[in-house]
């Protein structure tokens, strides 16, 4: 008894003086980075910096960065601290140009975890560093052209037909649905046709293992995203994947099985291929869903824009005969609606980079050290009344062409910007477009009795989403 009693009190005793230790450590030297700089700073608090509110999923990374930015953007550029690293947030958009493209050559990474050996599917295009970013991005530049955009219109107005049916069907009996989870139907349907040629019809079969998975991994997880974003050391210190081991075979075997069935060779090793296909999946299920969510949300709250965008949408088929590619590119006011959704609703709400060489940037006195990591508070920059007057009203018109010419192009940012600019732009854009086209055409929206008039974001996820979905009202036209 008396040893156990020594031996906890032992315990305790080094538990405080390394607990001590830390804390002088972080507070004398760690917490010390920008003042030494001279560089305007939030004051951290131990052991996680400024970013308690994130690691417990009680604020979104949207509501954080913008709450960050607003406070403090008067100043061009603010030190904060992600747990024990410093992060400089920018918040001018003629240094954001300089970081994203001008000065690109010097902050070319996103700092963001990426060890092909613990986790394959890390290495795709969005995580990749460097050289091996750089060599991809060629090899994977000509999948998305204009020219192959056109070639698989086809398969996204097939599935839009499906989905057409499908608020048809629920529009007769004015059902309550949840547009998040239909339009995510729709983006998974597209994207296992387009990219895997596997047919899963998910509006006759919603739990399909697509659909699953795809929802599995956008699960809310608070301190893991924080620790993939602002301390990605930890997995490989660990040799931790960031992606669960049945999520990885997942995806290895089906893009494996895919190749095989269709015996054609690939340009790129099977595990980087099965990681490319992995990231498109995702950006093609989640943010093309998101954004026709927040979209049909706000059209519903709006009811005489909802009917002039659809008045567009049967002008411009009735024009061209049909629902074809060049009758989307003729619908401007549609895309003035999209371009106004990613403004209010990014998917990505802050762009990470990593500095790779010591860089003054322009009109600045301050020399940006080596490994340093930079934040561009994208959510913010979308939602400032100085930039965008009345920033949580809905206006089309902000994308009208004199009003985009007055603003700043660095001051709207949902695909980034630079040599590193989403890759999958286009398609993002026409699959989002035909999703609310065959959405609107028959049909009305307004919100359900339940829904909100303004939006909650959920906590601990890595993309703006919608808490507990968007539920909303359909009737057919008429009504």
């Amino acid at each position: 008894m008396f040893l156990a009693t020594w031996l906890l009190s032992d315990i305790l005793a080094t538990v405080v003086l390394v607990g001590a230790g830390l804390y002088l450590y972080y507070k004398l030297y760690v917490y010390k980075f920008w003042s030494k700089r001279r560089v305007f700073y939030i004051e951290p608090t131990f052991p996680v910096g400024n970013i308690m509110p994130i690691i417990t999923g009680k604020t979104s990374l949207a509501e954080f960065f913008r709450d960050k930015y607003e406070q403090n953007k008067q100043h061009r550029l603010v030190g904060i601290y992600m747990l024990h690293k410093p992060f400089l947030l920018v918040n001018d958009p003629d240094l954001i140009r300089d970081v994203l493209t001008k000065e690109f050559s010097n902050f070319h990474d996103r700092g963001i975890f990426c060890n092909k050996e613990t986790d394959p599917l890390s290495g795709n295009l969005f995580q990749l560093p460097g050289k091996k970013w750089r060599h991809l991005r060629v090899k994977l530049t000509p999948t998305f052209t204009s020219g192959k955009i056109k070639q698989i219109f086809p398969i996204l107005t097939e599935t839009g037909n499906m989905m057409e049916k499908f608020f048809n069907d629920k529009a007769q009996t004015r059902s309550t649905v949840d547009v998040k989870d239909i339009f995510s139907r729709y983006s998974v349907d597209i994207i296992m046709s387009a990219a895997f040629g596997i047919t899963c019809n998910s509006f006759e079969n919603p739990n399909n293992e697509f659909m699953y998975w795809g929802k599995k991994i956008f699960d809310p997880k608070p301190f893991w995203n924080a620790l993939i974003l602002w301390a990605p050391q930890v997995f490989d210190m660990f040799s931790l994947s960031y992606n669960e081991k049945d999520v990885t075979n997942f995806f290895t075997n089906m893009f494996k099985e895919t190749v095989e069935y269709r015996q054609s060779p690939s340009k790129l090793l099977m595990s980087e291929a099965a990681a490319q296909a992995y990231v498109f999946y995702l950006a093609g299920f989640e943010t093309s869903s998101t954004t026709a969510t927040f979209c049909l949300y706000e059209l519903a709250k709006d009811q005489d824009i909802q009917n002039k965008v659809r008045d567009e949408i049967r002008t411009q088929i009735k024009k061209h005969g049909e629902l074809s590619y060049a009758a989307v590119q003729d619908m401007e006011y549609l895309h003035k609606v999209i371009s106004e959704t990613l403004r209010k609703y990014p998917p990505v709400v802050i762009l990470n980079r990593v500095c790779t060489k010591e860089t003054q940037l322009k009109t600045t006195n301050f020399s940006i050290p080596v490994g340093t990591s930079l934040a561009i508070p994208v959510f913010g920059i979308h939602r400032d009344p100085d930039v965008y007057p009345e920033p949580n009203k809905f206006d089309p018109e902000r994308f009208s062409e004199e009003n985009i010419k007055a603003r700043h192009p660095y001051n709207y940012l949902p695909f980034g910007e630079g040599p590193r600019i989403c890759i999958g732009l286009r398609f993002g854009l026409i699959q989002t477009k035909v999703a609310v086209i065959n959405a609107l055409l028959n049909n009305k929206f307004k919100l359900a009795p339940d829904t909100p008039t303004s939006l909650e974001f959920e906590g601990g996820t890595l993309i703006l989403m919608a808490k507990g979905g968007v539920q909303l009202t359909i009737e057919p036209l008429g009504c």
